[in-house]
């Protein structure tokens, strides 16, 4: 029943609902109870051979209009429960995605798409299913069943209700025990299901490697592997959710020997006539259901119970970002002073960035370069405050980042990330998702100026080409500048690209850089690259080794100064000579 306590902010809501689905239960009960009233008194009238033709339309009338009520009830109450079980479903649901929305990078890093989706829709169905089914076959269990054994016991014999009665408490004590290990089987199967949604959600975005390098006997045995622990999880939930049937069904034939064995001594006695006898059966065979709804309840619940405790662990997790109680709420200009002491990440060894200070004024190109790995994409992703900083700041317009509303950041930047991810809709569409107000005439010049214009040109359906699954019909080089072009179109006061000209050639990123450079002269730049000739006009050049820098100043400067700068852009200078046949 805890699942019930923990779902009462729902139940509190839609309480109408729920209180006229079980009124309309109690009179569908109620009703129930009247046909086998009227089949044991036909009995005694053909026993006594006083039935007569108008009594027989009269009670067949009566059963016929009870029948038509009964449709009509049972209607009613599917649509009162299970409508509002519906709703709790999709509160659920919003709950979680809202939940996704808000959480920063490091919360996707520790989380598989394959659990989180497998969260949203095979857990939330179960509790759905609890506050629908699970409200539905307690409420009917206790009305139906409590109205039965008390009509049987007040109208009939209570001597032989209290007999036929004696085998319940064994099948409360062992569907109770099946409750206890269904919830504990399921939790494993649901934990299952999602390893088996990520392998498979995996597999398909990674099926062009997988193919590449002749993987698909491996990774089909790899999901064969996995399949089959599903299999055997739920088989095991099985072998529990088997035993409830078979149980309720040994006990309610136990009360059926009992009632027929001592009320056949009650009609020999009689203390009882054939027709209350009939009647008792039937009523008998009105408790079939409550008994079989406690074994679904049961059932139900524990899933319920189970899957509840998986999504609120989910939405219980909190934010690595630190909180503010009253952000400050402010239009950014660009203006950033970064002073990093340190930045580690949780789970990481050792520190990441170490002793990050510069400056960048409004309109300023700021350049980070250096090896693989010494922190140019971490110190991207501190900027738009998808992690914090471990000790120091970073300060916009004078004020601290963790005092900003998280809004007044994203309106900053416009972010251009390594890993570039276009929607399945038409170029247009995924050019403008930062602009849905946008004009075509707006995407069409941050597409010129992006230099992909001429491909979008070039296309059948131009901006209305679907681009398929992240993108999948593009070369690397077009996603690259659509992805540039959907940052353009968001008109930020400062543009970040994290190595987002690496599939373009030299003449194609300069084209790029220059056009930014001339129409969108007071928007700020911060960019990294592994392609030095990219950086040259840059204000000020940040050398990264190791998380902390190196060298500083512009292009000319360091080229004074000598060290990895230096001998990097010439070495990539005679490279481009040898390609060119120099």
């Amino acid at each position: 029943m805890r699942i019930f306590i923990d779902l009462a902010w729902f139940f509190k809501t839609h309480w109408k609902a729920y209180v006229g689905g079980s009124l309309i239960l109690a009179i569908v009960s109620l009703l129930s109870l009247v046909p086998p009233q009227i089949i044991g008194r036909v009995v005694d009238f053909i026993q006594t051979d006083t039935l007569t033709q108008t009594i027989l339309i009269r009670y067949i009338a009566i059963i016929l209009i009870i029948g038509l009520l009964l449709y009509v009830l049972r209607f009613l109450w599917r649509l009162l429960i299970y409508g509002a079980s519906f709703k709790l479903a999709r509160q659920l649901r919003n709950q979680l995605y809202h939940h996704y929305t808000t959480m920063p990078i490091s919360f996707y890093q520790k989380r598989s798409t394959g659990d989180l989706m497998a969260i949203s829709t095979n857990d939330v169905r179960a509790v759905q299913a609890t506050a629908g089914e699970g409200v539905l076959t307690i409420v009917d269990a206790v009305l139906l069943g409590g109205m039965v054994i008390g009509t049987m016991a007040l109208t009939l014999s209570w001597e032989l209700t209290l007999i036929t009665l004696i085998p319940l408490p064994l099948m409360a004590i062992l569907t109770n025990l099946y409750g206890a290990m269904l919830h504990k089987r399921f939790g494993s199967a649901q934990a299952a299901f999602s390893s088996l949604n990520q392998t498979v959600q995996e597999n398909i975005n990674g099926m062009k490697v997988t193919k590449a390098f002749g993987q698909e006997e491996e990774e089909n045995q790899k999901f064969q592997n996995e399949s089959a622990m599903v299999v055997e999880k739920n088989i095991r939930v099985a072998k529990v959710d088997a035993l409830f049937d078979p149980t309720i069904t040994g006990v309610i034939g136990l009360c059926y020997l009992l009632a027929v064995s001592f009320g056949a001594t009650f009609v020999i006695d009689e203390t009882m006539t054939l027709g209350q006898l009939t009647t008792f059966v039937f009523y008998l065979g009105l408790l079939i259901w409550p008994m079989l709804a406690l074994g679904m309840f049961f059932n139900v619940v524990e899933r319920g119970r189970a899957s509840y405790e998986r999504i609120m662990a989910l939405l219980h997790t909190e934010s690595s970002l630190q909180p503010v109680k009253q952000p400050v709420k402010q239009t950014l200009t660009g203006e950033i002073d970064v002073s990093i002491d340190t930045f580690q990440y949780e789970t990481a060894a050792k520190r990441t960035l170490e002793h990050i200070y510069f400056q960048v004024k409004q309109g300023e190109t700021i350049a980070l370069v250096g090896k693989t790995g010494s922190g140019k994409s971490t110190l991207m992703s501190l900027l738009q405050r998808e992690v914090d900083v471990s000790t120091g700041s970073i300060n916009f317009d004078g004020i601290e980042s963790k005092e900003l509303h998280p809004v007044c950041i994203k309106e900053l930047f416009g972010f251009v990330p390594q890993d570039h991810f276009l929607f399945s809709a038409t170029i247009a569409e995924n050019v403008a998702f930062t602009n849905p107000s946008a004009s075509f005439s707006d995407i069409v010049s941050a597409c010129q100026l992006a230099c992909v214009h001429d491909d979008i040109s070039c296309f059948p359906e131009g901006y209305e080409t679907i681009v398929g699954e992240r993108g999948v019909t593009l070369s690397g080089g077009q996603k690259q500048r659509i992805s540039i072009a959907r940052a353009i179109l968001s008109q930020p006061n400062v543009l970040l690209l994290d190595d987002s000209l690496s599939a373009v050639d030299a003449k194609t990123e300069e084209a790029i850089l220059s056009g930014l450079k001339e129409k969108q002269a007071n928007q700020g730049l911060i960019m990294s690259a592994h392609r030095l000739s990219a950086v040259s006009h840059a204000d000020l050049i940040l050398v990264l080794d190791e998380g902390t820098i190196k060298q500083r100043g512009t292009h000319r400067t360091l080229m004074e100064q000598g060290g990895w700068y230096k001998e990097m852009y010439e070495r990539q200078q005679l490279e481009s000579i040898v390609e060119q046949g120099g």
